[in-house]
């Protein structure tokens, strides 16, 4: 999922009347889950989204107005009416959104997030909504990471202390959690709400030729972090991969030996040969990469597989970690087609992992 947090900061100075609505609640069948976020300004949606349709367009008529009266709203939606009104959601489900109509009171925040997010490092948003009477509704936020701890309100710090240890101490997977602040009968109403934050995960993609081109692409779109190898500066340049966050020209064979290989670190092998293929391999066997997968036909995969067993370069358990051939079986056959294949192949795995 993108990380629609980073986008406050670099929206600061250029966006009049900026809005967070955050999916803070659902039941039944419902267009999108607890943590879904969407921003908004005078114009309308900017990025993200709460679920589209018929919600999706109420809660942009009240971010407009909450964006020129800085009142924050939170919304319940009843999706189950019948199908003949066309102004009603039919989903089946409930669905519960915070409108944030100020976001930049934690501008400090959100930036904390960021420098979080670029030095790789996971933390929990954590957001106190205290409502008041007559409807106003206060919103703070803190930013929580195992090194960093913020001073919390009093009300808070103990009731959330062993739910935010818990988040912290789950790397990769994601978590929204509501917590009551106060009980049913007390005055004001006081909830809070914790977000696992974590850094995209990362694509490696070794070999920047057409397929390595078209799956840097694809797999920006897809909201990985980019990176692309080759040792051939005229194809690995921005030029040629203007999606492709990072791009490092060596080696392959080096260059994939010192290239991270966490747990959020997924790889993808498509050099111009055999030999660079097995280079580019040799360095992932046996890693904590959450994916490692190799282009090739079926007669060469099965060559390597030979090879790196006998030269006990891998174990069978180590190979048979390894997707090779690379991607789904969709009967591809033009370049767009196998990165299409490998793409699909990497959400597969991305989401049952995040």
């Amino acid at each position: 999922m993108k990380n629609i947090y980073l986008k406050i900061p670099e929206l600061k100075s250029a966006s009049y009347g900026l809005v967070l609505a955050t999916v803070t609640g659902s039941s039944g069948s419902t267009p999108q889950k607890p943590g879904s976020s969407a921003l908004f300004n005078g114009n309308g949606l900017i990025e993200g989204t709460v679920g589209g349709g018929i919600a999706e367009g109420k809660v942009t008529e009240l971010a407009k107005t909450c964006g020129i009266t800085k009142e924050s709203g939170y919304l319940h939606f009843l999706l189950n009416q019948e199908i003949t009104n066309k102004e009603e959601a039919i989903c089946g489900g409930e669905l519960f959104v915070l409108v944030d109509a100020d976001p930049l009171s934690n501008l400090p925040v959100y930036e904390k997030i960021s420098e979080s997010v670029r030095e790789r490092i996971p933390g929990v948003l954590i957001t106190v909504v205290t409502m008041g009477p007559g409807s106003q509704i206060q919103i703070n936020r803190y930013w929580m990471t195992k090194n960093d701890h913020p001073s919390l309100p009093v009300t808070c710090a103990e009731k959330i202390k062993s739910e935010v240890t818990e988040i912290l101490s789950s790397d990769g997977v994601y978590d929204f959690r509501q917590i009551d602040l106060s009980s049913p009968d007390e005055a004001p109403v006081s909830v809070c709400f914790l977000e696992k934050v974590f850094p995209a995960p990362q694509l490696i993609i070794a070999g920047a030729g057409h397929i390595g081109k078209a799956l840097s692409h694809i797999g920006k779109m897809l909201n990985f972090d980019v990176t692309v190898i080759d040792d051939r500066i005229e194809y690995a340049n921005k030029d040629n991969l203007p999606d492709a966050d990072h791009i490092i020209v060596k080696n392959i064979g080096e260059a994939m030996q010192e290239v991270p290989k966490r747990t959020d670190v997924f790889i993808v092998i498509v050099t111009r040969g055999h030999s660079d293929d097995a280079d580019a391999l040799k360095p992932c066997i046996g890693s904590d990469a959450a994916y490692v997968g190799m282009i090739g036909s079926k007669v060469k995969v099965a060559k390597m597989h030979t090879d790196f067993v006998e030269n006990r370069w891998a174990t069978e358990e180590e190979w048979g970690k390894i997707f090779a051939p690379v991607g789904l079986d969709i009967k591809s056959k033009s370049v767009e087609e196998i990165a299409i294949s490998i793409a699909a192949q990497l959400v597969m795995i991305r989401n049952t992992k995040y």
